[in-house]
């Protein structure tokens, strides 16, 4: 199947041509302009990582995810197929977007008024610490999955490449806080630090963050350490 095409997010554009003016005009770079990356901010909304035993169990066996659209980290991607969380008392969340390539866990991610809509009482968790949290169902067209635990709210974080970690001063398991400007400006603090070779600097908030400052394309970002 051919790669689906993305378009690059605004803040990489406009970070290289930045660079490109300053550098033009031999001006030195201000600090934001001089990181060794742009900085993306994306707003992740609610999903769910699967097994692929999941995955067969929900969508019949031998199905595979298939990409829908590349997000911005490198093979990860947003599926076609979504499934139904069945919380307490019957109340339903539809069209719940699976995101692959599948993992070895089975997790979902929700807001905290996603939560509420539901009846959960979910904790705030770094992605993968699902030990001891809250179960649900997920329903597929072809059958049901029953998750033991792995509803969490996701801690906001940051992903980084080593070379930007060096930039910023920090390593993997630090804290920092992202400035967000605009009209709704705020500052979030406890920001988690993920460093791997493989990633692009991103922030990931969710919706309920995302909604507070009103966060658009052109909203200016900083990370601070």
């Amino acid at each position: 199947m051919a790669a689906l095409e993305s378009s690059p997010p605004r803040a990489v554009i406009e970070h290289y041509v930045r660079q490109s003016v300053y550098r033009k005009l031999g001006r030195p770079l201000p600090r934001q302009a001089g990181a060794p990356n742009p900085l993306v901010v994306n707003i992740s909304a609610r999903h769910c990582h699967l097994t692929q035993d999941a995955v067969e169990t929900l969508f019949g066996k031998g199905h595979k995810l298939t990409p829908m659209k590349w997000l911005y980290q490198d093979g990860q991607f947003a599926a076609k197929e979504a499934v139904t969380l069945i919380g307490p008392r019957s109340r339903v969340i539809s069209n719940l977007r699976i995101l692959g390539p599948c993992r070895n866990l089975n997790q979902v991610e929700l807001a905290y008024t996603d939560a509420i809509a539901l009846g959960y009482d979910i904790p705030l968790r770094s992605s993968g610490d699902i030990k001891g949290t809250t179960g649900g169902m997920l329903m597929g067209p072809e059958g049901f999955f029953e998750m033991p635990d792995g509803i969490i709210r996701a801690m906001r974080h940051v992903h980084m490449h080593p070379d930007d970690a060096t930039y910023y001063g920090v390593k993997a398991g630090d804290w920092m806080k992202l400035k967000i400007g605009g009209p709704c400006a705020i500052t979030l603090e406890q920001m988690l630090v993920r460093v791997d070779k493989s990633f692009k600097l991103e922030v990931h908030i969710d919706t309920d963050e995302g909604n507070a400052c009103n966060l658009q394309p052109d909203t200016p970002c900083e990370l601070i350490k």
